[in-house]
């Protein structure tokens, strides 16, 4: 790999990892268009680590007030005041529905793994399963109109975070884009745009992680890197990553998702077709 193409690949990965778009159809597609034979699994996990990078980067006081209120809610247990603090604190609240809604996802991983990876070899699959994308988007916006009153985190409930996590669960699939199958399931049950954004963006930190990890424990005793495409390669997926987040967020705040259903819609079919030639 050359070092244009590793900051071509960085450049998509991250800005499609957090915009709602599949990242992994375009890691699917894009190599075949720069005739990239993208099977480098220590680039890819390296990709998905400069992702992590720009999220943690972006949420950075988020995430530590986090961490302080999910250990500080391990405290309250042995003092039976645990659902009491939950229920009051928003940010322990916070912490333990990232955590909730990170297991479905990671229970789909497991059992279904195989599966999964074969699907990254099927091209119209991956043309199909982006079309669905564009149609959940879609289906989103006109669900959420029904809601005259959004509704924001005080009012979000186990029921969502699940829902939230399984959805995540389902964009192991390339082609459904994991950010847009949260948020729009968010919105789907009436969410405030913003919130369910953020929240989509710190539920992938967890999901992020553990693909990282587990991509680690696979290349362990055969990793290989490459200097100056990897460097350039990481640098860019985290600079765009963030920038993504940036600017997704202000967007979500007054447009609405149909300019990606659009957008899915037509690199779906375009990929039907080419697999068809």
């Amino acid at each position: 790999m050359d070092v244009i193409q590793a900051i071509i690949l960085g450049i998509v990965q991250g800005a499609t990892e957090f915009l709602p778009i599949s990242s992994s159809a375009h890691l699917v597609i894009v190599p075949h268009l720069i005739g990239v034979n993208y099977s480098d699994l220590a680039f890819d996990t390296l990709l998905h680590i400069a992702t992590l990078v720009a999220v943690i980067g972006y949420f950075r006081g988020e995430v530590v007030d986090i961490l302080k209120g999910f250990f500080s809610s391990l405290l309250d247990i042995p003092q039976g005041t645990f659902s009491e603090e939950i229920e009051n604190d928003p940010i322990k609240r916070l912490s333990w529905f990232i955590i909730i809604g990170s297991i479905p996802a990671g229970f789909m991983g497991v059992f279904f793994k195989d599966f999964f990876e074969g699907l990254f070899n099927n091209l119209p699959a991956v043309g199909s399963l982006l079309i669905v994308t564009g149609f959940i988007l879609w289906a989103s916006e006109i669900l959420y109109r029904r809601f005259s009153r959004k509704r924001v985190f005080n009012n979000m409930n186990l029921v969502d975070v699940l829902l939230i996590g399984f959805a995540q669960g389902c964009a192991i699939m390339p082609g459904i884009s994991r950010s847009g199958a949260t948020v729009a399931t968010g919105l789907s049950v009436g969410l405030e745009r913003e919130f369910v954004a953020r929240y989509s963006f710190l539920l992938s930190i967890p999901a992020i992680l553990g693909a990282s990890l587990v991509q680690l424990k696979d290349i362990m005793g055969g990793f290989h890197f490459e200097t100056e495409s990897f460097t350039l390669g990481f640098i860019t997926a985290t600079v765009s990553g963030y920038l993504a987040i940036k600017y997704f967020l202000k967007f979500i705040k007054t447009k609405n998702l149909v300019l990606f259903s659009c957008y899915c819609w037509i690199i779906g079919g375009l990929t039907l077709l080419i697999s068809l030639l």
